[in-house]
C-alpha cells in the first residue's frame, strides 16, 4: 500500500507567493466601486415594493464608505487572517485532500456538513454571478478600448444596474463612450435590460467542464502574474491622474459605510482559505503556514488598500455606483483607451480562471453530497464519454448564467458573503469543538491561542454579517430555510449511516 502522507515541500515563501495569487482576484476589479459608492434602495429594484419599503425602510441600502474604503479592507483583512488560522487547523487534520464539506461530514457530524455545503454554494455559485457580471462590463471596455465597438445599454447589463448608469451618464460619467443607444426596451408597461455577455460567458465554461479540461500549471502561473502585474500598472498609473479633492469627505456613509464596505469586500479574499489546504505539504506548518497566511494577507491587503484610494482619487466615489468595472471605468476618464483595454483584458484572464475553477468546485460538492445520501443520485452520475458530473455541472451553469442576466453585482456579491461568513463561523467554532471533543488527534498546524482566537473570528465574522443590508438577511434567511428543508424532507431521510 502506498503512503498516504503528502510529501512536505512547500517554504513560507511559496505559502505567501501562493496566498497571493489566490486572493488577488475579481473581488479587486470587480467590488471595489459598489464598496465605495454604496447601493441604496431604488424604486426601480425589482424588490423594492411598498409594503417591503414600509417593513425595513432606508436598510434595504448600503451606506458608502468613500474614500474610506482603505479601512473597510483593513477590517475585512482582520477577519479574513482569524478565519484562516482556524481554517488551516482543520484542513491540516484531513488525512487525504477534500472540501470543507467532506470535512465537516466526518468530523462535525452531517447536520453541519449539510448546513457548511449549502453555504458553499452562495460562496460559489452566487459568487460566480458576480464574477459574470464583472466579466461583462469588462469585455465591453476592453473592445471599446481596442476597437471602439459600442453597444446599446440594454445588452450589457441588468435594469437596475441600466436605471443607474442612464442617472450616471446624464451628470456626465464618461461611460458614455461605451453605448451606441440609451434607450431601454419596454416589456408589458415596463423597460428593461440584461446582461447577454454574462450568460454567454458561464454558458462557454460549463461546455468546457461538461466535456473536461485539464488545467495547466504554466498557465495558471501565468494568469496569476498577470493579474498582479496589472494591479501594480493601476495603481502606478493611475497615481498620475489623482485628485485629492474626489477624497473629501472621506468616509461620507460614517462608520456604517465603513462597515458596510468591509462586508462587500470580504469578497476580495475569498479564496485566501485556500492556502490553509496546503498546511500537510509545508515542511513546517507550525512555523510556515502563519507566515505564509499573514505574509500574503498583508501584501494583498496593502495592494488592495492602494487600489482604493487611487480609484476614489481619480473619480468621486459616487461615480462608481453598480459598476462592475471600476478600475475601466476611472481609467477611461484618465484618457488612456490602451490602458484601459489593457487592464481590462488582464481583468478578463483573471476573472475567466476564477469562473473555472468555481464552477468547477460547485458540481463537485453536489457529487459529494449525492454520494453521501443528501441529494438525488443524478448529481453523482458522470458522463459516459467524459467521465464528468455533467448533470449538476450544466444545472449550476443555467442557474449561474441566467441570474448573472437580471441581478446587479451589489447583491450578488452580499449574497456571497453573508453566505461564506456563515461558513467561516462554523470553522470557528469547530476548532473549539474538536479541541474538546478529540484533544489527542494529531494536529499539524495548531491555530494559536484557543478558545480566543476561534471566537475573535466568530466575532469579527458576525459583526460583518450584520453589517451586511437587511434585504440581505431576508435572502440568507429564506435560502437556508430552503436548504433546511430540503434535508429534513429528503436528505435525513436517504442519509447513508
Amino acid at each position: 500500500m502506498g503512503s498516504q502522507v503528502m510529501k512536505k515541500a512547500l517554504s513560507a515563501f511559496d505559502l505567501v507567493a501562493f496566498g497571493v495569487g489566490a486572493t488577488i482576484g475579481s473581488g479587486i476589479f470587480a467590488l471595489t466601486g459598489t464598496a465605495c459608492a454604496g447601493q441604496m434602495a431604488s424604486e426601480q429594484s425589482w424588490w423594492s415594493t411598498p409594503i417591503i419599503n414600509f417593513m425595513l425602510g432606508s436598510q434595504l441600502g448600503r451606506e458608502p464608505a468613500g474614500p474610506a474604503l482603505i479601512i473597510s479592507f483593513i477590517i475585512a483583512a482582520f477577519a479574513c487572517g482569524l478565519a484562516a488560522l482556524c481554517y488551516a487547523e482543520l484542513a491540516a487534520m484531513i488525512p487525504v485532500s477534500g472540501s470543507a464539506y467532506t470535512f465537516a461530514y466526518a468530523s462535525l457530524g452531517e447536520l453541519i456538513a449539510w448546513i457548511i455545503g449549502w453555504d458553499l454554494i452562495l460562496e460559489y455559485a452566487v459568487g460566480n454571478i458576480a464574477v459574470a457580471v464583472s466579466w461583462s462590463d469588462y469585455l465591453w471596455h476592453f473592445l471599446h478600448g481596442i476597437a471602439g465597438i459600442k453597444v446599446p445599454l440594454w445588452l450589457t447589463c441588468d435594469t437596475s444596474t441600466a436605471f443607474t448608469r442612464i442617472e450616471q451618464i446624464a451628470k456626465g460619467s464618461p461611460q458614455a463612450e461605451l453605448y451606441s443607444s440609451l434607450a431601454l426596451p419596454n416589456l408589458f408597461g415596463h423597460d428593461f435590460a440584461i446582461n447577454i455577455p454574462a450568460f454567454m460567458i458561464v454558458a462557454f465554461i460549463t461546455w468546457l467542464l461538461v466535456i473536461g479540461i485539464k488545467e495547466s500549471a504554466k498557465v495558471n502561473l501565468i494568469v496569476v502574474l498577470v493579474k498582479c502585474l496589472i494591479v501594480f500598472f493601476f495603481i502606478i498609473y493611475g497615481m498620475g491622474f489623482v485628485n485629492t479633492a474626489n477624497w473629501v469627505p472621506f468616509a461620507p456613509g460614517g462608520f456604517v459605510g465603513i462597515m458596510g464596505g468591509a462586508a462587500i469586500v470580504f469578497f476580495s479574499f475569498i479564496g485566501f482559505d485556500a492556502v490553509s489546504s496546503t498546511a500537510e505539504e509545508a515542511k513546517n506548518p507550525q512555523k510556515d503556514m502563519p507566515i505564509g497566511m499573514i505574509g500574503s494577507l498583508l501584501i494583498c491587503t496593502f495592494l488592495y488598500c492602494a487600489v482604493s484610494l487611487v480609484l476614489t482619487g481619480i473619480l468621486p466615489y459616487t461615480t462608481y455606483a453598480n459598476d462592475a468595472a471600476p478600475v475601466a471605468t476611472a481609467l477611461s476618464h484618465a484618457g488612456g483607451n490602451w490602458a484601459q483595454a489593457l487592464v481590462s483584458l488582464g481583468a478578463l484572464a483573471g476573472m475567466t480562471s476564477v469562473l473555472l475553477v468555481f464552477q468547477l468546485g460547485q458540481p463537485r460538492i453536489f457529487m459529494a453530497m449525492a454520494r453521501d445520501g443528501l441529494l438525488p443520485k443524478f448529481f453523482a452520475k458522470l458522463h459516459p464519454k467524459y467521465q464528468t458530473p455533467y448533470i449538476p455541472t450544466i444545472l449550476t451553469g443555467l442557474a449561474v448564467g441566467i441570474t448573472a442576466m437580471f441581478l446587479d453585482i451589489g447583491q450578488a456579491a452580499e449574497l456571497t458573503n453573508i453566505g461564506t461568513l456563515a461558513a467561516f463561523i462554523l470553522v470557528c467554532g469547530g476548532v473549539i469543538v474538536l479541541r474538546k471533543n478529540d484533544p489527542l488527534r494529531d494536529r499539524p498546524f495548531r491555530c494559536p491561542a484557543v478558545p480566543y482566537m476561534p471566537i475573535a473570528g466568530i466575532i469579527s465574522c458576525f459583526i460583518l454579517m450584520v453589517s451586511l443590508p437587511v434585504i440581505t438577511w431576508v435572502r440568507f434567511i429564506v435560502w437556508m430555510a430552503a436548504g433546511m428543508l430540503i434535508y429534513f424532507c429528503y436528505g435525513y431521510q436517504k442519509h447513508k449511516p
